[in-house]
């Protein structure tokens, strides 16, 4: 049976992300009407609806990039301005957005070089730019310029690179869409062995129903025109996840859920 919650309620704990009635517009164009939920802090929620449902303007609201016309948005129970300054967040985007005469290790660096340029005080990861390369599975590809990486490799340098300053909060606009499906299934086992090893709550954008179940704990299913929170489908499957599960039963009944609540939206 599939699990339904009606909010990401997070008990006493200080949500990774909080949003309360929040609307965006962008002249008369309403992108985002009235959106309350708590991002659970620690946890990775995939996000699904149908195109221009708002699924990239919500992370773009969570990250400061664009502001509210209504509501509130707070992360980790800061202003999403004072978030962003104390680097509490990341975001990779569907494109990689390498420097191209900057090796691998040396794009990982770049937060920190530009950090130190500006004489910013900003939070360093445990691991050392490195030490992410081989996280991601990229050891031995460091000193490798990005025209000599294929795209999955490309976007597995993002992901170190936002992972250098040590986010609590890493948010994934559709970072696999523009890959094959062999790719794509080795980066998502990837992407969940980095949210395993280093904590980081994550948000997940994507077009894909079957990746959307196997990455997230739970799904945010958002409704189009405008954009508004449908449902929080909560995905009762084990980790560590493998690409076997995909054949299984219980994933089977999740993504056939999914897909009724789509054609609904």
């Amino acid at each position: 049976m599939v699990a339904v919650s009606t909010n990401g309620a997070a008990g006493t704990q200080v949500p990774a992300a909080s949003l309360r009635n929040a609307w965006v517009k962008f002249g008369q164009f309403t992108a985002i009407q009235d959106i309350s939920l708590e991002i659970e802090a620690g946890a990775f929620y995939s996000i699904l609806g149908p195109s221009g449902c708002g699924k990239s303007t919500l992370l773009r609201l969570v990250s400061d990039l664009i502001p509210p016309a209504a509501g509130e948005v707070s992360v980790f129970g800061k202003t999403t301005e004072a978030a962003r300054l104390a680097r509490e967040f990341a975001f990779v985007f569907q494109d990689a957005t390498l420097l191209p005469w900057r090796s691998a290790l040396k794009n990982v660096e770049l937060p920190l070089e530009i950090g130190r340029s500006r004489g910013i005080d900003i939070p360093v990861s445990d691991k050392t730019p490195m030490e992410l390369l081989e996280l991601v599975g990229l050891k031995g590809r460091e000193n490798a310029l990005p025209h000599e990486l294929s795209g999955g490799m490309r976007q597995r340098v993002a992901i170190a690179r936002a992972l250098v300053c040590q986010p609590k909060l890493l948010l994934m606009d559709e970072p696999f869409g523009a890959l094959d499906e062999m790719t794509r299934d080795h980066l998502n086992l990837q992407l969940l062995k980095v949210w395993e090893e280093t904590g980081v709550t994550i948000l997940f954008v994507t077009h894909s129903i079957p990746e959307a179940v196997f990455l997230g704990q739970k799904v945010l299913m958002l409704k189009a025109h405008p954009g508004r929170l449908h449902e929080i489908v909560d995905i009762d499957l084990p980790y560590p996840r493998s690409i076997a599960q995909r054949d299984t039963p219980e994933f089977t009944r999740y993504s056939a859920h999914l897909r009724g609540l789509l054609e609904a939206c």
